[in-house]
């Protein structure tokens, strides 16, 4: 008699999970329009197709459901951009899947070539940066954790972006709210 319960009770969960998800979510990354970033002085610079987000993906929400466990993108970085400034995840992993064209990554420990097929981690506290030193368009996939209350330190300019309860960069000691690209150009 127990098993037919057991079996009764997980046939219930399978048909809630079942309900929930009642399509599959599909996107064409050649259907999607590229967005493309640029910061004042030109140093940074970049586009990118936010899979998540076509997916469905909510960002600011709390709701794992909603929010998705993971953040999935297709990067492009023009020859001679640098895709961000050098920084470190305080909650956050990476994973990035080189595609298509050369560059490098700056990390702690120096800088590392990089080409197609590579593929590489970072874990929260390991301050990275992606360089096109190429002469075509570097093209990565990126895939991240998506933490709740991640923030992210820039040792080049010593500061912090923090995401909540505000998206707002400060020095350590909280003395001046800045720009994103203060101290980077």
């Amino acid at each position: 008699m127990a098993d037919l319960e057991y079996t009764g009770w997980q046939n219930r969960i399978t048909s809630e999970l079942i309900q929930r998800g009642k399509h599959m979510r599909k996107v064409n990354l050649k259907e999607m329009v590229e967005e493309a970033w640029s910061s004042p002085k030109g140093k940074f610079g970049g586009a990118s197709k936010e899979i998540s987000v076509a997916l469905g993906r909510d960002p600011s929400s709390t709701d794992l459901k909603a929010r998705h466990p993971f953040d999935v993108e297709l990067c492009r970085i023009p020859p001679g951009k640098i895709h961000s400034p050098y920084h470190a995840h305080s909650a956050q992993w990476e994973f990035y899947h080189v595609i298509s064209g050369t560059g490098q990554v700056r990390h702690a420990e120096g800088t590392t070539p990089i080409e197609p097929g590579d593929a590489f981690l970072f874990e929260p506290g390991q301050p990275h940066q992606l360089i096109n030193n190429g002469a075509a368009d570097l093209v990565l996939y990126v895939v991240a954790d998506n933490p709740i209350g991640e923030s992210c330190y820039y040792p080049d300019s010593d500061k912090w972006l923090v995401l909540s309860p505000e998206r707002k960069v400060i020095r350590p000691d909280g003395s001046e709210a800045l720009d994103y690209h203060s101290g980077e150009e």
